[in-house]
């Protein structure tokens, strides 16, 4: 094992601030403020050099004042003891709408300048950084992927915490602190997220600083961990394996001293543990340090407006004086607040800021806005990923041999995870599922993270290990985000059906990489690859709770030019869209593959030609013989694909005179028009693999009603007749989920009979026996409780 790096002595030292180092603490504070409040509500008059105005207001009063001060109170004192104690770090902004602070903050230290030189630190770039929020053409209210330094949106919130322990993953210089809204915490992904310090290895990783923010309310209520007793919130955060240090109060100059004293007191803590693992060996799991800040909502602002309190209450939470424009005293009232900031003390004639103000702000890359863990495509260095001929199957002749695909995948990934040993930059995520989904060989190269306590029963644990299991879809989802948005790479191994639990999840990291790719500033990072396992058609024996094939829907309905789903059929083709996958940037791939045996039907090079097709017609399994075609059997999906083919099977025995036609689709988005997706087909190369005029059946492995709206303005689209999943579900055989859905073969060879002309009145009896064939399945597994042999026992040469 390499050596771990060692911390540096720097950060183990507290340097208490004197009373000239807060005063310059305090104007930086003052500064922020004064630019958040003026991003909310100012079109001109940056600078207070005239009277405020009505002109000077914008007509929509867009933003949050609410969170702004305490952001901006963390962010200063982030600043003093990163530059005073040589920090690389990073902070995760949780709670919702904290634009304003972070904006405010990154022009106060020259990154934001750096990345839009128009917002220049002077009068006409604080103007500009004022207009442009929440304004049409400008920047939302979220600490979005516009912001330098940012790789949380907290747009819905819960998880800026498993974003924070995924940053710090295998980053062991690094410190992550994580701001957390007291709403926020109320979330149950946030609770869930506290378990990660479980995980977290002070020999390898980074470490995490949780600051609890409690203004105490949400947008119109208090927030329970505001209002619990404190004895009653310090044995949960104690609970949770943290070590609270309390910072409260609404006076400046001893909030300043207190947090100043809280953030050398948590620094100190962690850099004696880091130590202990690092250089003397202790193993034992560290009480890691949580600030507990509690400061009023919407701290500094107004106190009261219209006679009603609103500093320290839920009307601070968005704006404080919303009738500016109208309302000759709310004018007054906003010019009183801020000027109350002294801006003429804290920007010069020009509008650039003054040197008290920049005292504690750190330089280069170690400036929050300018860290490159932000922005990770950076940092990011190509997977070492082997070639695939030293995994792939042989395959002599299609449908004879049987493999399971994941557990094939499993093999490359255990390379993977035993080749970047040494650089630790890639992890596989799953909830309690490795094994499960047959990925098991990964533990030869990587135990399973674990800090907890263990027992002689336990397998594959490892203080060390890069492989994460919790029983937690959000916080493997965060994690992984996590790790790839500070340049790393990995993979999220899930049940197909629990995915969904992820769904919004997901939503907002592809906003993120649409809006990130429209930056130029920003590197691609390594795409978020899903391999969704233990699907529809194999979870026969935990039955209908586990059967949903949807997430594809939902990804599909997202940004085309950053979402790719692939349907492997077999072990071969899943091997090369794996490959494709974890080489990819920027993108959300979702790849749906079994990992019960499953038939072998391409060579690796014939696989590898077919998935970079996306889709491709198998000459071998049709009859087409140079006529065109009567019928086209289209398949997608692993299940799909082995009744399709059980189907021409089929239609060749009793039906040899026709002309069939076998497509198989690997990358669902061919199917949409080339102008809707980059993967799209043109009209041109649709008709020529699916016929204008033919009879299509198309097999698919999840709800048949996405293969109508990806293709409904296809010519032949009347012609298409789609057989997926519809919600017949329960604990049976494996046949019977695919009976039950009419997605067998025998339905199959009635659909052709059904639907080529002329084929209804001579194939009369074929039609009967496939019939027959289904209701004979029904008998026998009520019998038997086992498939029809005929079913169990075939394969394509038998």
């Amino acid at each position: 094992m390499p050596e771990a790096p060692r911390q540096d002595s720097r950060t183990g030292s507290r340097s208490a601030p004197t009373d000239e180092e807060l005063r310059t603490l305090d104007a930086h504070w003052r500064a922020a403020n004064y630019l958040a409040a003026g991003q909310i509500y100012l079109l001109a008059n940056p600078l207070l050099t005239e009277p405020l105005r009505p002109e000077h207001i914008k007509p929509r009063l867009l933003g949050h004042w609410g969170t702004s001060p305490g952001l901006n109170l963390v962010h200063t004192h982030l600043n003093r003891v990163i530059k005073a104690r040589g920090l690389d770090a990073l902070c995760v902004w949780g709670p919702g709408h904290g634009g304003p602070s972070v904006l405010a903050n990154s022009w106060l230290e020259g990154s934001y300048s750096e990345k839009y030189p128009d917002a220049s630190r002077d009068a006409p770039g604080m103007e500009l950084l004022m207009r442009q929020f929440s304004f049409p053409g400008g920047v939302p209210s979220h600490v979005a992927p516009e912001v330098p330094g940012s790789i949380h949106e907290g747009g819905e919130l819960g998880y800026s915490l498993a974003h924070a322990y995924g940053a710090a993953l295998d980053n062991p210089g690094l410190l992550v602190a994580c701001v957390i809204g007291d709403g926020e915490a109320e979330t149950g992904p946030l609770a869930g997220s506290w378990h990660a310090n479980k995980f977290l290895d002070p020999v390898h990783d980074g470490a995490v600083l949780p600051i609890l923010h409690l203004n105490g309310y949400k947008i119109a209520n208090p927030t329970v961990l505001s209002r619990i007793p404190e004895e009653e919130l310090d044995a949960l955060l104690r609970g949770y394996g943290h070590e609270p240090i309390h910072v409260t109060g609404d006076d400046p100059a001893t909030v300043h001293r207190a947090m100043a004293e809280a953030m050398d007191t948590a620094l100190d803590r962690i850099a004696a543990a880091q130590r202990a693992a690092r250089e003397d060996g202790v193993a034992e799991r560290p009480s890691w340090p949580v600030i507990v800040l509690r400061t009023p909502k919407g701290w500094t602002g107004p106190a009261e407006v219209d006679g009603e309190p609103v500093e320290g209450t839920w009307r601070a939470h968005q704006v404080p004086l919303s009738g500016v424009r109208d309302n000759p005293d709310h004018l007054r009232q906003l010019e009183s607040w801020l000027r109350s900031y002294r801006p003429e003390e804290l920007f010069d004639a020009e509008g650039r800021p003054v040197a008290d103000v920049l005292a504690c702000v750190p330089e280069g890359t170690r400036r929050l806005g300018a860290t490159p863990h932000a922005n990770g495509g950076l940092l990011l260095h190509d997977l070492p990923i082997p070639s695939l001929d030293d995994f792939a199957v042989p395959v002599d002749k299609p449908g004879t041999t049987l493999h399971e695909p994941t557990r094939v995948l499993g093999d490359l990934l255990a390379r993977v995870m035993r080749d970047t040993a040494d650089r630790r930059d890639f992890r596989l995520v799953g909830p309690d599922e490795t094994a499960s989904n047959r990925l098991q060989a990964v533990y030869d190269a990587s135990g399973k993270a674990w800090q907890a306590g263990t027992l002689p029963v336990d397998e594959h644990l490892d203080r060390h290990g890069r492989v994460m299991e919790i029983l937690s879809e959000h916080l493997c989802q965060g994690w992984l985000e996590g790790y790839l948005l500070t340049g790393r790479h990995g993979l999220f191994s899930c049940y197909e059906a629990f995915v969904h639990i992820v769904d919004s999840m997901v939503n907002q990291h592809i906003k993120w990489l649409r809006t990130s790719r429209r930056l130029p500033w920003r590197a691609p990072i390594a795409s978020l690859n899903y391999l969704l396992t233990s699907h529809v058609w194999r979870q026969d024996h935990n039955g209908f709770s586990h059967q949903d094939p949807g997430f594809v829907d939902h990804v599909l309905n997202k940004s085309p030019e950053v979402v790719r789903v692939y349907l492997p059929p077999d072990a071969n083709t899943l091997l090369s869209v794996a490959d494709h996958a974890l080489r990819s940037r920027d993108y959300v791939n979702v790849i749906v593959a079994g990992k019960q045996p499953c038939f072998d039907w391409l060579s690796m090079d014939e696989a590898r030609v077919h998935c970079a097709r996306g889709a491709g017609i198998w000459e071998w399994a049709g009859t087409e013989d140079g006529a065109e075609p009567d019928v086209v059997l289209a398949c997608a999906g692993d299940v799909p694909t082995q009744e399709t083919l059980a189907a021409a099977h089929l239609l060749r025995r009793h039906l040899p005179e026709l002309s069939v036609r076998v497509v198989n689709v690997v990358d669902l988005a061919r199917l949409l028009p080339q102008g809707e997706h980059p993967h799209g087909m043109s009209d041109f190369e649709y008709d020529g693999l699916f016929t204008t005029d033919k009879p299509v059946i198309f097999a698919y492995h999840g709800y048949p009603w996405l293969i109508h709206r990806l293709a409904y303005r296809r010519t032949g689209h009347q012609n298409l007749h789609v057989r997926g999943y519809k919600e017949a579900g329960t604990t049976t055989t494996p046949f019977d989920m695919v009976v039950r859905n009419d997605l067998d073969r025998y339905r199959l060879v009635m659909d052709v009979i059904d639907r080529v002309p002329g084929l209804a009145v001579r194939a009369t009896a074929v039609r009967q026996r496939m019939a027959d064939a289904r209701t004979r399945h029904h008998a026998w597994i009520r019998e038997h409780g086992t498939d029809l042999p005929e079913v169990a026992e075939w394969s394509w040469n038998a």
